[in-house]
């Protein structure tokens, strides 16, 4: 009874979170804004994540029945994500049996979405295509982002934790001031987090590495997807 009541309020706060960044989006400078977090498992800092294609993107979120219903105009122009290597998946794995279950098996996955697709366009000419997870702060958000303002979402969904960056690098118009909640991609931003909350807990990331199609994380990966509490 206890476990049903815990996994019943962990769901409604991550929905009256999702709620909540819709319509008050906390911008702050990118050097102000929280990054990656590790703990005392800093092993994890040397491991990779790889930007993801859109269509990688659309199964890692759930969405491509979504998308093929809507004849493919969903495909997030300005998001860019980075979802663990090949590499990143066994790593976790041994190092959870090297530790007898004391090092986390947990991966993360960065969403940044950006106010524009020139902004995107432009960052991922710079960006690195795989970057280890220790360098995404200093790399990607403080250095790599520097002059933009963010918004930080996080979500915890089993082995995978999620955080989302909503993004404006124009400039402060004339009707925002600095804090304020206005941005252009909202629309694109409320769908991302609205498809994490909806997302069932990863149990095994490295289930799908015996799948002959593994190229991406997905719940889908086994045949009968089970929803854990963590």
């Amino acid at each position: 009874m206890e476990h049903k009541e815990e996994k019943k309020k962990k769901k409604y706060n991550q929905q009256e979170q999702n709620n909540r960044s819709s319509s008050d989006l906390a911008f702050k400078p990118s050097s102000e804004v929280k990054g990656l977090r590790f703990g005392v498992q800093f092993i994890v800092k040397s491991f990779t994540v790889r930007r993801a294609t859109s269509l990688q993107l659309l199964h890692l979120l759930d969405l491509t029945q979504h998308h093929h219903h809507h004849h493919n105009n969903l495909t997030f122009p300005s998001i860019t994500a980075y979802v663990p290597t090949n590499f990143t998946i066994l790593a976790h794995q041994a190092w959870h049996t090297l530790t007898l279950g004391l090092g986390t098996n947990k991966s993360k996955v960065i969403l940044f979405v950006f106010e524009s697709e020139a902004i995107k366009l432009s960052v991922d000419q710079t960006w690195p295509v795989e970057i280890r997870l220790g360098e995404v702060n200093k790399r990607l958000i403080r250095r790599g982002l520097s002059g933009c303002e963010m918004a930080r979402f996080k979500f915890r969904k089993g082995c995978l934790t999620f955080y989302v960056y909503a993004v404006r690098c124009s400039g402060l118009h004339e009707h925002q001031t600095l804090g304020s909640s206005r941005f252009e991609r909202v629309d694109d931003l409320r769908t991302v987090l609205q498809s994490v909350v909806a997302l069932k807990d990863f149990l095994d990331h490295t289930a799908m590495l015996a799948l002959p199609r593994q190229c991406n994380i997905t719940n889908n990966s086994c045949s009968t997807p089970v929803a854990m509490a963590y």
